[in-house]
């Protein structure tokens, strides 16, 4: 078996902002996100991060920010023992019309095929619907996360428009948790 896992980020690595995160100093991580990572990797799991990044394409920063705001991570991860191995993002809005935003599954075909993989049963983890539904379309495995977005499904039966094989989780922790400890076992 692969040990892959792809990632999104704001909202489940970093905060979230409705306003998008435009700066280095607004790319803040999440509680004990950085350390998930490392430990993922401490176990032998590679961790490649799949994110819609359309302040791109609406002009609210340029790519030396978004590259800035990954070193920053890198840096941050680093001090963790963690790593990420790639980034892969879209930079296009809603209306570009392209195949990478999500929930098309784009970004998730660019990692197999720059990876040289199969992502079937690859866990993809995310705080949205658009997160999971493009992993699910290249048979990744699907957790949502109740960090960002994610927040508003706290307590809330998921929609039918959610994978019927996601499983949820309190933050990117808590899934680092159940895949290294429970997932063999087949527990929730």
């Amino acid at each position: 078996m692969t040990k892959l896992v792809i990632l999104d980020r704001d909202g489940t690595i970093n905060a979230d902002r409705d306003d998008y995160v435009k700066t280095v100093d607004e790319w803040v991580p999440l509680d004990n996100a950085l350390q998930a990572i490392a430990k993922l990797n401490h176990a032998g799991w590679r961790v490649v991060i799949a994110s819609n990044q359309s302040g791109l394409g609406r002009g609210l920063f340029d790519v030396a920010t978004l590259n800035a705001m990954h070193e920053k991570m890198n840096k941050l991860l680093a001090q963790e023992g963690g790593r990420v191995e790639a980034i892969f993002y879209c930079p296009h809005t809603k209306d570009d019309g392209c195949d990478c935003r999500k929930p098309l599954s784009g970004l998730y075909e660019q990692i197999g095929a720059r990876l040289g993989l199969d992502l079937s049963g690859v866990p993809t983890v995310g705080d949205s619907l658009r997160d999971l539904q493009a992993g699910y379309a290249v048979g990744c495995e699907p957790h949502l996360v109740l960090t960002g977005k994610g927040e508003a499904f706290r307590g809330q039966a998921l929609s039918p428009h959610f994978p019927s094989n996601t499983r949820i989780h309190e933050d990117l922790f808590a899934f680092a948790h159940w895949l290294l400890h429970e997932r063999d076992k087949g527990l929730t």
